[in-house]
């Protein structure tokens, strides 16, 4: 899955608020890649990945009136370790292009 979700009335730099969603995505021990657009997770199952979304509101929502949310999700059976082994085999791709 792939969110993004910052509050809309913190003015310009939301970096502190987003930082408490990260803090908390680790400390529950999920995998995850931080992206200057938005932060990728992989769970095991939709509705970890679903609790991930509300937890992060939850956080969000002591502070914030408004909050801006997006959420994409890639749903593949039976596989684990998405997040590198996507990107490891465009970059394969790309190396035996470039060659």
């Amino acid at each position: 899955m792939e969110f993004a979700m910052f509050p809309t009335d913190k003015g310009d730099s939301v970096s502190a608020d987003v930082s408490e969603v990260i803090k908390m995505i680790k400390e529950r021990g999920i995998s995850y890649k931080l992206t200057a657009m938005g932060t990728i997770i992989e769970t095991e199952t939709m509705q970890e990945a679903l609790a991930i979304v509300q937890q992060a509101h939850d956080v969000l929502e002591v502070s914030s009136k408004r909050i801006y949310s997006t959420v994409k999700f890639d749903i593949r059976k039976n596989t684990s370790g998405r997040l590198s082994g996507k990107i490891h085999s465009v970059e394969q791709k790309i190396g035996k292009v470039a060659q």
